[in-house]
């Protein structure tokens, strides 16, 4: 499994450079940009994933040494999470939305799984312990908001609620998205991979909407922002208190 790992973290690059060459069609963003939402984040936050398939491949490269704990414990669960992620790239550009809706759903549980795996083990000992407990959890970081993106991507997509008064609807998502984050950051610990990715996504959601001309964008631009700060403090509160 742990070779596995390895060719899954690779292949998320991959995919995502055959998806900008629209290899399987139009690229992820312009896909986006024709279901508007109240959740929709900044194009530049999109950049994150750089980051994350680089430390992603590096954590992978870390675990194929056998001795390493309690890394075998989270093969399976990482290297489910690299396949989804790889997966939903092409099947939501085919537009497959309620597909990539569970795709991505289920690829945020699996690295929320191991996630919270490496958190609760022993510190690693070694030249790089950080790649225990950094890469993973900056993926489910950033999972845990876009979830919630494309969830409502979903709803403007088949018009299941009102798609020109978006605002009661997307504040009701948010506020669900508000609760997870919560949740998961007390659940690591206020682990600060998880925290950074999540608080990156939504500055870019903020960002976003104060420059949207949607009905509610202002409203939305700094419910984030509320939502950042209090994520923050939380993890702020949660380290002092470990420490």
């Amino acid at each position: 499994m742990r070779y596995a790992v390895v060719l899954l973290a690779l292949a998320m690059p991959a995919v995502a450079w055959m998806s900008n060459q629209h290899v399987f069609g139009p690229d992820n963003g312009t896909v986006s940009d024709m279901y508007p939402t109240l959740l929709a984040a900044a194009g530049y936050a999109f950049s994150i994933w750089g980051l994350i398939f680089v430390l992603d491949i590096a954590y992978a490269v870390w675990q194929l040494n056998a001795e390493r704990q309690p890394v075998p414990a989270v093969r399976t669960p990482a290297a489910l999470g690299f396949a989804l992620t790889a997966a939903w790239m092409p099947v939501f550009s085919w537009g497959q939305f309620w597909l990539a809706l569970l795709i991505i759903w289920c690829a945020w549980a699996a690295l929320l799984w191991a996630s919270v795996k490496l958190v609760d083990a022993p510190s690693q000992a070694g030249l790089y312990p950080w790649l225990a407990k950094l890469p993973l959890p900056l993926h489910a970081g950033w999972l845990s908001l876009a979830i919630f993106l494309n969830t409502a991507q979903v709803v403007v997509a088949y018009r299941l609620l009102d798609t020109t008064a978006m605002l009661g609807w997307s504040l009701a998502l948010f506020g669900l998205a508000a609760a997870l984050l919560l949740i998961v950051t007390a659940r690591l610990r206020g682990n600060w991979a998880f925290v950074a990715a999540a608080i990156w996504g939504l500055v870019a959601v903020a960002v976003k909407q104060f420059g949207a001309g949607l009905d509610g964008s202002k409203v939305m631009a700094w419910a984030a922002l509320v939502v950042a700060a209090v994520v923050l403090v939380q993890a702020v509160a949660l380290q002092l208190r470990r420490s």
